[in-house]
């Protein structure tokens, strides 16, 4: 099965399914891309003799699905620092188990490539200046000086590790303008030169924004991803593939951001948890790739694993666009086409699960909110959708019926009211890898700012691109002065207010919030808007494009129907609607043509690895071992290996006696479990932090001091929006403390359960685990004693975190409902199973005992899926697994 091919100047041998078809071995080209990607990693991979992953894959093409696992080896790894570090910390915490254990600590190493990109650390302390970047970034080095110490110790430490320092964008944005090679190349047996399709796992769950390009590649937690990186294969059961087919094109005025919202809406109903998505038709002729990277990007929140684009001219004019060098385009060209990786012509003769159609022209202006990706609403639908999702709240409120006119210079500031707009966000990898996004939202700032519309006062407005090459274009164009004009200047390059990391409110405005229990609203170019994520006094949160996001800093109220309504008077007293100033598909090309080039993509990548000056004076310190500091309140040596994988419940034995922790309902977020919002004085978190003489100025966010477990398992459930039945009614991270009955803080009452001996469980609705591919939330459920979690349905990757963390995940049987149950929180839970000879997702016995002495039995189903997770659940999860077989193995984990 081994060909040769010639591309830029060399040749190149690979595995060619075509070869295989023609041996019998399998009808390679009637299964969708993504498989026959899955079935080249298959065949080049396995060992001698091994024909499982084939027969797995003939199977599939009978039933259109599998339940059968294969072993999947990514080509490479990619991580934000934010899940990056806490897994480095991980690998330098199993090199002092393995060595104590015996072993060679060398052998804990990455065997494929892993980047880095620093990415999660800035917050938007300063906006709507020329100084907020450098004061931003001052502010990022000072505080987390410790975390990029530590990198750049493990930069020096292990093998095959690039770190993208901060400041130079956001992973997803990176990798697809940068990393991404769509073919990779590497030495094969005998010294050939190999050649092979790039894919990778990320730890985040946007890494599908690269199956933009035609890259196999998905989000996987942390914990499993450090598995892969020291050579253990992925085990996962073979996806069923959903064919949509695309036909038409965009209306006018119609934005990618549209497109997303639209069909992550339709995607959504479909139930994909687990699958993939992959697309075809003509009317792929009329998606560019920027467009095809925005989709790929919001897959989580469709519900899929991944959202597929195969290899076409787009890809190759995008290649091109972004300055890969011509021998790689070439490569890619030819390779698609020799191992049938192009875009099928007839995407009708692919044999796919299901099908599904979806009209590009269908498409009308849209944005998402308030509080889920997946809730979209036509433009001039927002108010009412605001209305209706917050009606106990606003009491009579009405929406605006004319223009809000802002204050004139020097008077009192206006009163906030119910769906006053207080922050307006351009910012994420999905919309700002946009150009024509980003291009549109700066002609609709220079307009308006042509007719003297500005922002309104109480909005906080910022631009925060996931690359430097977005303010290239937009000061080339001359845009960058009208953003900035209307307060949009450069903040950061990274995920800021995206990720929670908007920063402070005014003081004024922040006061008449809390003072008037206001419902306030943001507007955000991003791909989240989950409760209590984007700022914790704003409850309304709607995604949309960029230009959008500027539109309503201007209107000042998300209560304002931009269909209907001028979005504010000019300077000449007349009134601007949007429809005007929007600008049309011919001004946005011009300005991409006169302004965009490959040379701007090759000039700011040509040292990205190197990073501004502040990086490059940072002093790290060498060797095999990392001297951890006790007194750190940022990196701490992690605890996984300290566990007792004996004590009962975990890996072996029943859970006998399990109070609840959590009675929660539907869709759950990992925002809600493990948040990552500014961490608060007067909370659990904050009050440790306090005691170790830190600042309240200095407290930083949850997310950056992920390498720290005692503040995060302090924040775990300590989402301010999170309600949990047992908290008498409060809202945020408190529980009932049974058989006392007291009400204390999650992590408080979890301290007195451990102390009593007693485990832990929590029971949830469905869609338990929905967005980020989140380690900690996994992490900080498994440090507080949480033994396992009943839910209704899991989203796939927190169920794989928990496994991973020896934490069993428990799924009510079909059409049991949690509500159902009757359960109040004073109620203990037995579970009891074969574990010798447990089996994937067999059921397992649950007695359900009440206060009043009556017992209730169910069955549940043990969502270990493959026998896989069952070894890692037996082990105490994969961290411990893996360590005991590169000692047992005496070498790399590879060869186990």
């Amino acid at each position: 099965m081994l060909e040769s091919l010639d591309a830029g100047g060399q040749r190149y041998h690979f595995i060619s399914l075509r070869a295989a078809q023609r041996a019998g071995l399998i009808q390679a080209f009637r299964l969708p891309v993504t498989l026959r990607i899955l079935l080249e990693n298959s065949l080049r991979c396995r060992e001698p003799g091994d024909e499982h992953d084939l027969q797995a894959l003939r199977d599939w093409l009978v039933q259109g699905s599998s339940d059968q696992e294969i072993s999947f080896h990514p080509a490479r790894v990619l991580m934000p620092d934010a899940s990056g570090i806490p897994l480095l910390g991980d690998l330098a915490a199993m090199r002092e188990a393995v060595s104590a254990a015996g072993g060679d600590p060398a052998h804990v190493n990455p065997m494929i490539p892993v980047d880095v990109v620093v990415d999660h650390s800035c917050i938007t302390e300063y906006a709507g200046s020329d100084q907020a970047y450098d004061l931003n970034l001052a502010l990022e080095y000072r505080r987390n000086a410790e975390r990029y110490t530590f990198l750049k110790w493990a930069q020096g430490s292990f093998a095959n590790l690039r770190v993208i320092p901060p400041s130079m964008g956001i992973a997803h944005q990176v990798n697809v303008e940068h990393l991404a090679r769509v073919v990779w190349t590497g030495p094969g047996a005998g010294g050939r030169a190999m050649a092979y399709p790039d894919t990778l796992v990320g730890l985040d769950s946007h890494t599908p924004m690269v199956n933009g390009i035609g890259v196999l590649g998905w989000g996987v937690g942390g914990i499993e991803a450090g598995a892969a990186m020291l050579g253990q294969p992925i085990s996962m059961l073979l996806p069923e593939v959903v064919g949509c087919r695309i036909t038409g094109r965009p209306q006018a005025g119609v934005t990618s951001t549209d497109i997303v919202l639209t069909l992550t809406e339709a995607l959504r109903r479909r139930k994909l948890v687990g699958k993939f998505v992959e697309y075809y038709g003509d009317g792929l002729d009329h998606l560019p790739l920027s467009h095809r990277a925005t989709i790929s990007n919001m897959a989580p929140e469709s519900g899929a694993t991944m959202c597929f684009f195969p290899v076409d001219q787009a890809t190759i004019d995008y290649l091109q666009a972004t300055g890969r060098s011509a021998e790689q385009i070439e490569l890619v060209r030819a390779y698609a086409h020799a191992q049938g990786l192009w875009r099928p012509a007839d995407g009708e003769a692919i044999v796919y699960s299901e099908r599904m159609e979806f009209d590009l022209g269908a498409v009308r202006p849209s944005m998402a909110g308030p509080s889920r990706p997946q809730d979209r609403v036509d433009l001039g639908g927002a108010p009412q959708r605001f209305a209706e999702a917050y009606a106990e709240r606003l009491q009579g409120w009405q929406p605006p019926t004319e223009p809000l006119r802002a204050d004139v210079p020097d008077a009192p500031p206006r009163h906030l009211q119910h769906g006053d707009i207080v922050l307006a966000a351009i910012t994420s990898c999905t919309n700002t890898s946009n150009p024509q996004a980003m291009v549109g939202a700066g002609l609709l700032a220079r307009k308006l700012r042509q007719r003297g519309v500005g922002v309104r006062p109480w909005v906080k407005t910022s631009l925060a691109p996931g690359s430097r090459v977005v303010m290239d274009y937009l000061e080339a164009a001359g845009l960058k002065q009208d953003l900035d004009a209307l307060g949009f200047q450069l903040v950061g390059y990274g995920c800021m207010t995206c990720a929670g990391a908007s920063g402070p409110l005014a003081p004024e405005v922040a006061a008449q919030i809390e003072e008037s229990d206001l419902v306030v609203a943001s507007v955000l170019s991003g791909n989240r808007n989950f409760e209590g994520r984007t700022h914790a006094l704003v409850r309304a949160n709607f995604l949309c494009s960029p230009a959008l996001v500027v539109a309503y800093a201007c209107a000042g109220s998300i209560g304002i129907d931009l269909t209907r309504m001028p979005l504010a008077l000019g300077r000449d007293g007349r009134p601007v609607w949007l429809s005007e100033v929007w600008p049309d598909e011919a001004e946005i090309e011009t300005v991409m043509r006169e302004h965009i080039s490959a040379t701007l993509y090759r000039r700011r990548y040509a040292d990205s690895d190197r990073g501004e000056q502040r990086w490059q004076a940072l002093q790290a310190p060498r060797g095999m071992h990392y001297d951890w500091d006790e007194h750190s309140t940022y990196i701490r040596r992690p605890p996984y290996f300290e566990l007792d994988n004996g004590e009962p419940g975990i890996g072996q034995g029943d859970i006998v006696g399990a109070r609840p922790l959590a009675l929660l309902g539907d869709s759950i977020t990992t925002d809600h479990i493990s948040p990552v919002h500014a961490i608060r004085s007067g909370t659990v978190a904050g009050d440790y932090l306090a005691g170790l003489g830190v600042e309240p100025a200095d407290f930083n966010t949850l997310l950056t001091r992920r390498g720290n477990h005692e503040v995060m398992m302090r924040g775990t459930f300590d989402n301010p929006r999170l309600r949990n039945a047992m908290a008498g009614g409060r809202e945020g991270g408190w529980t009932r403390h049974e058989p006392d009955g007291g009400i204390l803080p999650v992590y408080q009452a979890a301290e007195r359960y451990r102390a009593e001996g007693v485990p832990l469980v929590v029971v949830a609705g469905g869609e338990y685990g929905t967005g980020s591919s989140r380690d900690w939330a996994a992490k900080g459920t498994r440090l507080l004693g949480v033994r396992a979690v009943i839910a209704e349905s899991f989203e796939r990757i927190h169920r794989s975190n928990l496994v991973g963390m020896g934490v069993l995940p428990l799924q009510l049987p079909p059409g049991t409902r949690a509500a159902d149950l009757g359960l109040d929180g004073s109620e203990t839970f037995t579970v009891t199973g074969p574990w010798a000879s447990l089996q994937p997702r067999q059921a397992l016995s649950c007695e359900i005992r009440r206060d009043n002495g009556e017992s209730t039995c169910i069955e549940l189903i043990c969502r270990l899926d493959i026998p896989r997770e069952i070894a890692w659940y037996r082990a105490g999860g994969i961290l411990p697994y893996v360590a005991g077989v590169l000692v047992s193995a005496g070498a790399p984990a590879a060869s186990a």
